[in-house]
């Protein structure tokens, strides 16, 4: 019986190749997911789907607060009829992030009747699963998904993956502007990318 053994530097080489595969993977996906956001789509469509984000008390935060007012934007300009808020309770002496974005909208003149809430989501699956029960309910079918431009990508593709008419409308200012939050943010989309790829959650 021979006893072969694999020589020590093609394990080596092996293992580069190995790591350089997935580190040219990771970047690859994370250029993606860049360019992707940076891209907007002139598109109409039934409603804007806002995904949740994290309210102050009564008050959407910063980063809430710029997807809200793009869709109110897409809303104004004839681009979408209907608004689905989305987000459940963050702290429990809050409300619902979905009743914020709601109340901050109709302050600013959109109509509380075309304006649809879903109130349990806690993920951003979640988000829009429960926005797609919500869009049945009132015949809706093709949507804008509105979110920070580096989330659009797997937004989009969640969406896509629970069968919705979806695309991608980023907002076009983002709370994430310095060099640091956009690396840590990209880090953390990327991550969160190849999880959804894989548990599709």
């Amino acid at each position: 019986m021979l006893n072969y053994k694999i020589p020590k530097k093609w394990l080596i080489l092996v293992t580069v190749a190995l790591i350089s595969a997935l580190l040219l993977a990771i970047a690859s996906t994370a250029s993606s997911i860049y360019l992707y956001g940076s891209s907007t789509n002139n598109i109409k469509a039934d409603a804007a789907i806002v995904l949740g984000a994290a309210v102050w008390g009564q008050e959407p935060s910063p980063v809430f607060r710029e997807r809200i007012n793009h869709a109110i934007n897409l809303y104004k300009n004839g681009s979408v009829k209907k608004i689905i808020f989305t987000g459940g309770v963050g702290e429990s002496n809050e409300p619902a992030e979905a009743i914020v974005g709601k109340n901050y909208a109709i302050a600013q003149q959109v109509k509380a009747a075309d304006i649809f809430t879903e109130t349990e989501s806690r993920t951003t699956h979640q988000n829009l699963k429960n926005a797609l029960k919500v869009a049945n309910a009132h015949q809706l079918i093709k949507f804008l998904i509105v979110s920070d431009p580096l989330h659009m990508k797997r937004a989009v593709l969640m969406a896509r993956g629970l069968g919705m008419d979806a695309h991608s409308s980023p907002t076009p200012t983002t709370r994430y502007r310095s060099f640091q939050s956009q690396i840590e943010f990209l880090s953390r989309e990327t991550y969160f990318y190849f999880i959804y790829l894989v548990f599709k959650i």
